[in-house]
C-alpha cells in the first residue's frame, strides 16, 4: 500500500552570470514587496482599525508598479511577488490564530534569499527547468531522480549564506507503507548520547559543531580583523558561512538517516516534549543543545511518521522519566546529573538514559490506551515559566552531559 504525499526535492544548481543577476533582482523585489505589504497592513490597522487582506495588497502591488519610483518591479516576474504577498497573508493568519508572533520585516542581511514560482512562472520539460524572464534553463545537478511522471507544482529558488544556489521542486509522490518489524520504541534525547532507545541502544552524539570548532574560530578571528565594508571582509564572511554550512549539512544528513531508520523499524515512536527555546537560556549548555538539534529531530520525525503511517506519541515534559524505576515504579527523591547509573530500592540497577527511555515508552503506551495523544502543556505555578527537561533545567547542580 502506498500513500500520496506532497514532497519537496532539493537540488543544487549553478546559474550563469545573467541568471544570477536576474535572481538577485528578484530576491530584492520579493523582500521589498513583502515589507511594503507588511507596512501597509500595519498602518491600516494602527491608524484606521482596518484589516487588509491579500486581495487588497495585490491591488496595491499593481498600483506600485505604475509609479516612477517602483517601476523596476516590472522588470522581474510577477509570480514571486504575488507569492510574497500570499506568504504575508499566511503569516497574519498564523498570528491571528495565535500560532506565531506578529510578522516582522525582512532584513537584507539576515533574511533568507528566496523566491517562489508557481506553474505560471516556470517551464519544466524533459528534465530541464526554465524560470520566467530567463532564456536558458537552470544548470541543475540532478543528484536523485524525481518520481516517475511527476511534474512540479511549485519551484522555490534560494541562495544560502555560503553563496550556494538551491532549487526545491514540490511534486506529488507515493510513499510505500511497509509493516514495521518492531511494535513500539521509546526515545530519550540527551547530550552525551544523542538518543537512547528503550531497547538499550545508544546513538552516539556526533557533535558536529565541536568537530569544526577550531576551524570556525579561526575563520571568525580572521573576519574580525577585516575592515568593515571592504572586499576582504566579504571574502572572510563567506569563509565563516562555509564552515557553518558544512556543520549544518552534516547535522541534517545524520538526522535524516536516523529518523528514517526509526520510522521504518517501529510502528509507534514515543518521545519527550522538549522546549528547546527555554533550554538554550541555560548558557552552560546552550551550545551543546543547539548542536544536538532536538527540535529539528522532532520536526523530521513528525512528517516522516505521517508519511509512513506510524504513530508518534509525545509525553509531557514534566513526566519524571529519569527518577522513576522502570521495574517497580518507585520514584527516587533526587537524581543529580553526575549520577549516570543508580540502584533502586527493589535492587534493580539502572542505566539512567536507558531507564528514562523505557519509562517514556511505558508512559506513551498508557497515553494511547487512554485514547490520548500529545498531552497538554503545563506551566510551573511557582515561577510562571514553562517547564523544561529536568536534566537540563538542573544542569548547574551537577556535571553537564557534554
Amino acid at each position: 500500500m502506498a500513500r500520496a504525499v506532497k514532497r519537496a526535492f532539493r537540488f543544487r544548481f549553478y546559474p550563469s552570470s545573467e541568471q544570477a543577476c536576474e535572481l538577485a533582482r528578484t530576491f530584492g523585489c520579493v523582500r521589498l514587496v513583502y515589507n511594503m505589504g507588511l507596512q501597509a497592513r500595519t498602518e491600516a490597522w494602527t491608524l484606521r482599525q482596518e484589516r487588509v487582506n491579500y486581495n487588497a495588497t495585490s491591488s496595491m502591488l499593481t498600483a506600485w508598479k505604475k509609479t516612477d519610483d517602483l517601476a523596476f518591479l516590472n522588470e522581474v516576474s510577477a509570480v514571486p511577488l504575488q507569492q510574497a504577498l500570499r506568504h504575508l497573508q499566511f503569516a497574519f493568519t498564523n498570528f491571528f490564530a495565535k500560532r506565531a508572533r506578529y510578522p516582522s520585516f525582512k532584513s537584507k542581511k539576515k533574511s533568507r534569499r528566496s523566491a517562489e514560482y508557481t506553474t505560471s512562472g516556470f517551464r519544466y520539460r524533459d528534465g530541464r527547468l526554465t524560470l520566467a524572464k530567463m532564456a536558458e534553463p537552470l544548470n541543475i545537478v540532478w543528484s536523485r531522480p524525481l518520481p516517475e511522471g511527476a511534474k512540479p507544482s511549485t519551484v522555490t529558488v534560494s541562495q544560502d549564506a555560503a553563496g550556494r544556489w538551491f532549487v526545491s521542486l514540490l511534486c506529488d509522490d507515493r510513499i510505500e507503507q511497509a509493516p514495521a518489524p518492531s511494535p513500539a520504541v521509546g526515545v530519550d534525547a540527551g547530550l552525551d548520547s544523542l538518543l537512547t532507545l528503550s531497547t538499550g541502544e545508544k546513538v552516539v552524539n556526533p557533535k558536529h559543531e565541536r568537530r569544526d570548532r577550531a576551524a570556525l574560530a579561526k575563520a571568525q578571528r580572521n573576519l574580525a580583523k577585516k575592515e568593515t565594508g571592504s572586499a576582504n571582509r566579504a571574502k572572510a564572511r563567506l569563509k565563516v558561512a562555509r564552515v557553518h554550512a558544512r556543520i549544518t549539512d552534516r547535522r541534517r544528513d545524520h538526522l535524516h538517516k536516523l529518523t528514517t531508520r526509526l520510522v521504518r523499524e517501529n510502528q509507534t515512536i514515543v518521545v519527550e516534549d522538549l522546549t528547546v527555546r527555554n533550554m538554550v537560556t541555560n548558557h552552560s549548555l546552550a551550545r551543546a543543545i543547539s548542536d544536538a538539534a532536538w527540535r529539528q529531530f522532532r520536526t523530521l520525525l513528525e512528517y516522516k511518521a505521517d508519511w509512513h503511517g506510524r504513530n508518534l506519541v509525545v509525553v509531557d515534559r514534566w513526566f519524571p522519566s529519569s527518577k522513576l524505576c522502570s521495574a517497580c515504579g518507585a520514584l527516587a527523591e533526587r537524581m543529580p546529573l553526575n549520577m549516570r547509573s543508580w540502584t533502586c530500592r527493589c535492587g534493580t540497577v539502572h542505566d539512567r538514559d536507558v531507564n528514562a527511555a523505557r519509562n517514556i515508552l511505558a508512559e506513551g503506551l498508557s497515553v494511547i490506551a487512554c485514547g490520548g495523544g500529545i498531552r497538554p502543556q503545563r506551566t510551573n505555578v511557582r515561577t510562571g515559566r514553562s517547564s523544561v527537561k529536568q536534566e537540563t533545567q538542573r544542569a548547574t547542580a551537577g556535571i553537564p552531559r557534554l
